[in-house]
């Protein structure tokens, strides 16, 4: 997604905010929320859609949203915009992000206690005044006090699924500057840790065009402006806040710079111990001898690492967390690849909450070369998600099979798959009779985040249709933190019912500690990208890289598997379940 359409997207909402604050007509504060998630989930850029005439043509772009659109197209501004954000203190708008926290508790806030500033609001969370008031309570205050402290800490790094997209439009800029030799993202995003401080970019070129390639840099169409402007280094600040870093480093010194800037601290610091201990000297120019400085390598990464006696590590496990002494035996595993990935279990049409049809949705996964996906939209008690009844399902059947008699020949196989709740007693929102009829089953938790959910994962476990219980631990991130759960129970219980476990990529759950755990134990795990919307599949890259990160092998995860594989899992858990298949 391009930067416009994200910053379109985040205005869209934030008028809707603000009209909530003001106690608006719900209509129009409802359509501004649904252009804000058309525009969030478009996978073409927005300029390209206006230019073509597409735009017009998109259900829920009218007359009045295309002329706003149009307006900010052309000046980087909405004038309506401009006046709603005069009518309610910044600072209170700010607050409209933070967990727990809408627009009808800040008008509360506002009119009965006199808060204008987020130190106001604070200090009314703090001393009892608004849990005083009619509809709060100590509760729902420290839950507030929760939420703004997640808040502060994500406004600082940036979720993965955000940079990682954010990076490759900066490093394809950056590629077209004369006379690169390589590019890559370099440290915590490379690592594919689950939030990014700033995004850094390194290149080698010779030093002669060093200086034009950093020209080239500074002069991002999306810089708002510039922090540093060197021959070695510089920084920007894109639009939407965040910064950008870039490094140029010489051909010969190309490997050894990627690892330095890389990381992460503590598996540099082991690595360099070592090549101390071997009289070599490591640093982001090369690898040197200690006692005489000559230069024995550093043009490529696996160079650096054969230097001091290891295999080269990939960059996702790079944390000193038992990495470097299993390079020193050559015993590194073969992480789980992008393109062992064949199929995604969890994604949403519009016939529940999702943006897409599910014809648009099959499309996608054909055009990306999947051999299955399993379609998953909400079940019944999900109302707030439009979740689907099990004559909706019924309905969803006939046209999957449809899809399927011009997809199968093509290679897609699309599975009739639901995501049913798991209810507050562990009971299921579909009964056995229906959920039989299913290819595949993800099982998710869907309120109740507050208590102990660990009894209703177990129990959801049990039934023989079950076959993933999805975003496991209830935490999204930005949102929650997730709810108490005791996961090494989830675990053995997913082991021994062969039940898979979701890394659900936009919610970076399960935690890659976890991850290692569930490999560790020989659970098997599924890479999902819960899409939305037909351009969230692409997702899946950064869903690998989490699976990496946690030490997973192709043989792991689930959708490494071919369909008659998938289809094998499934019927080994009715079979062991004690189901009649």
């Amino acid at each position: 997604m391009g930067s416009k359409n994200r910053e379109l997207a985040q205005i869209f909402d934030r008028m809707a905010d603000i009209l909530e604050f003001l106690g608006d007509n719900p209509y129009r504060i409802s359509a501004y929320r649904r252009v804000a998630e058309l525009i969030a989930n478009l996978s073409e850029d927005i300029e390209e859609l206006y230019r073509s005439g597409k735009l017009q043509k998109l259900p829920g772009i009218g007359a009045s949203t295309l002329l706003k659109i149009e307006e900010f197209l052309k000046t980087g501004r909405i004038k309506k915009y401009e006046e709603l954000k005069k009518k309610v203190p910044e600072e209170l708008i700010e607050l409209m992000d933070v967990p727990g926290v809408g627009p009808k508790t800040l008008r509360v806030a506002y009119d009965k206690l006199g808060v204008r500033t987020q130190e106001d609001f604070i200090r009314v969370l703090k001393d009892g005044s608004l849990a005083r008031l009619p509809g709060f309570g100590p509760k729902k205050v420290e839950n507030i006090l929760k939420g703004i402290d997640l808040w502060r800490r994500t406004k600082e790094r940036i979720h993965i699924i955000e940079a990682y997209p954010m990076a490759q439009e900066v490093l394809s800029y950056v590629k077209e500057a004369e006379g690169i030799e390589k590019a890559s993202v370099a440290g915590s995003l490379r690592r594919f840790k689950e939030t990014i401080g700033d995004i850094d970019i390194l290149v080698s070129a010779p030093k002669s065009l060093w200086r034009s390639i950093h020209e080239h840099f500074v002069s991002y169409p999306e810089a708002e402006s510039i922090l540093a402007r060197g021959e070695t280094k510089s920084s920007i600040v894109l639009k939407n806040g965040r910064q950008v870093d870039l490094r140029t480093v010489e051909p010969e010194s190309w490997g050894s710079a990627l690892q330095y800037f890389t990381g992460s601290k503590e598996h540099n610091v082991r690595l360099r111990d070592i090549a101390k201990e071997k009289g070599l000297k490591v640093n982001e120019y090369g690898v040197f001898v200690a006692s005489t400085g000559e230069r024995l390598g550093g043009k490529e990464e696996e160079e650096v690492y054969r230097l001091v006696g290891m295999v080269w590590i990939p960059p996702e496990i790079r944390e000193n967390w038992g990495e470097i002494e299993l390079a020193l035996k050559g015993e590194i595993p073969k992480l789980v690849e992008p393109r062992d990935i064949k199929g995604d279990f969890h994604m949403h049409t519009n016939w529940s909450d999702g943006t897409n049809s599910l014809e648009e949705m099959a499309q996608e996964a054909h055009r990306l070369g999947y051999s299955y996906i399993v379609i998953g939209d909400h079940s019944q008690s999900a109302r707030v998600a439009n979740g689907l009844t099990p004559e909706r399902y019924a309905q969803q059947w006939k046209l999957i099979e449809k899809l399927n008699e011009e997809y199968e020949p093509e290679g897609l196989k699309i599975l009739k798959g639901c995501e049913v709740d798991i209810l507050p007693d562990g009971s299921l929102d579909l009964p056995d009779e229906v959920l039989r009829e299913f290819d595949f089953v993800v099982a998710s938790i869907h309120t109740g985040f507050n208590q102990d959910n660990t009894y209703r994962i177990l129990k959801a476990m049990e039934n023989p249709y079950v076959n993933l219980i999805g975003h496991p631990t209830g935490k999204a991130y930005g949102q929650r933190e997730g709810y108490p759960i005791d996961i090494e129970r989830v675990i053995r219980q997913a082991k021994e019912t062969n039940t898979a476990l979701e890394i659900n990529t936009p919610r970076a759950d399960l935690a890659p500690e976890l991850v290692r755990l569930c490999v560790e134990e020989g659970v098997t795990l599924a890479v999902v990208t819960d899409a939305h919307a037909k351009a969230h599949l692409s997702f899946m890259r950064v869903g690998v890289g989490l699976a990496r990160r946690g030490w997973a092998t192709a043989e792991s995860i689930l959708n490494t598997r071919d369909l008659q594989g998938v289809k094998e899992f499934v019927l080994k858990k009715r079979k062991l379940m004690g189901s009649d298949a």
